[in-house]
């Protein structure tokens, strides 16, 4: 078995078994490549009789041009890989089972203040033709904590303004139910009703609801391109995406007395261990908890 049938049958896998969205399956497939590559250049390496030999060559090259965490991500990526060979029969064990990824520190994620969040929405001007689908974007990031994927995959159909409530189609193709924040839903409203109406659409973008002057669904790399040139006009010196206003969502939300469960169905969290990193970005926030509920803090 070549490398091009194993990617393929790991795709599958990915898609079917572990009910991976697209973008995951993507990254996961790269790093398969990415060992590949190495291999077709240097030796005739296949995925049946790669050892562990051939990948810590392959590590040893990628050590030296990126970074710790980029690393540890790649030998997850090839773990998994070797680890569905090896479920399906096609190895007896993995080459990659012995080896250990980098030690890595927590690394809390950017977060913008309050002040931060308004001076960004105020910054859009409501006068350019996309102004308010721009201001309904980043409500509806901040105001709904979305990833940048659901955000750009999100319908008309999945809205319920009646209820303030939208449907998400998150990771895997998991649903969950979101509240439509009272400014998201506003902008949201005037985009459909006084701007998205302008644009002529194609047929297979009808739905969706966010689109670009093409009238085609926006991608996620535009998302991107919005917020940085908004933060760069109005002067935000943090580096910060699309994903910053959903760090902000959850932080602010528990620095306000949301629980942790709730956020995480909020977010759409598989795991609450992954929401506990909210807990870490504020320690005066914890430290006000503490002097207010501990009864040994209360005078």
């Amino acid at each position: 078995m070549q490398w091009k049938e194993a990617l393929k049958h790991y795709e599958q896998y990915l898609k079917i078994e572990r009910g991976l969205s697209l973008n995951s399956i993507s990254s996961y497939c790269l790093d398969v490549q990415a060992l590949e590559s190495f291999h077709l250049e240097n030796d005739s390496c296949t995925p049946l009789n790669c050892s562990k030999e051939d990948v810590q060559r392959f590590l040893y090259e990628e050590a030296k041009k990126v970074e710790a965490r980029s690393q540890a991500r790649r030998i997850s990526g090839l773990k998994s890989f070797f680890n569905f060979l090896v479920f399906e029969n096609y190895i007896k064990t993995s080459p990659i089972d012995l080896i250990e990824s980098p030690k890595l520190g927590r690394k809390l994620p950017t977060v913008l203040s309050l002040k931060e969040i308004e001076q960004l929405l105020d910054g859009i001007d409501l006068g350019d033709s996309q102004g308010h689908r721009n201001r309904a974007i980043l409500e509806t990031l901040y105001g709904s904590g979305l990833r940048v994927s659901e955000l750009v995959d999100l319908k008309i159909s999945d809205l319920y303004f009646d209820e303030n409530m939208m449907l998400i189609n998150g990771k895997g193709d998991k649903q969950r139910l979101v509240p439509l924040g009272a400014f998201a839903k506003k902008f949201i409203k005037i985009y459909i009703q006084d701007v998205r109406v302008i644009n002529k659409i194609g047929k297979e973008d009808r739905d969706t609801l966010f689109l670009n002057r093409n009238g085609k669904k926006l991608t996620r790399a535009m998302i991107f391109t919005i917020v940085r040139l908004l933060s760069k006009t109005v002067g935000i010196e943090k580096k910060i995406s699309p994903h910053t206003f959903r760090h902000s969502f959850a932080t602010h939300l528990l620095e306000n007395g949301a629980d942790l469960r709730t956020i995480q169905a909020l977010m759409g969290h598989e795991s609450i261990t992954t929401t506990e990193v909210y807990m870490h970005l504020d320690t005066r926030h914890l430290s006000q908890v503490l002097e207010d509920f501990h009864p040994r803090n209360k005078s």
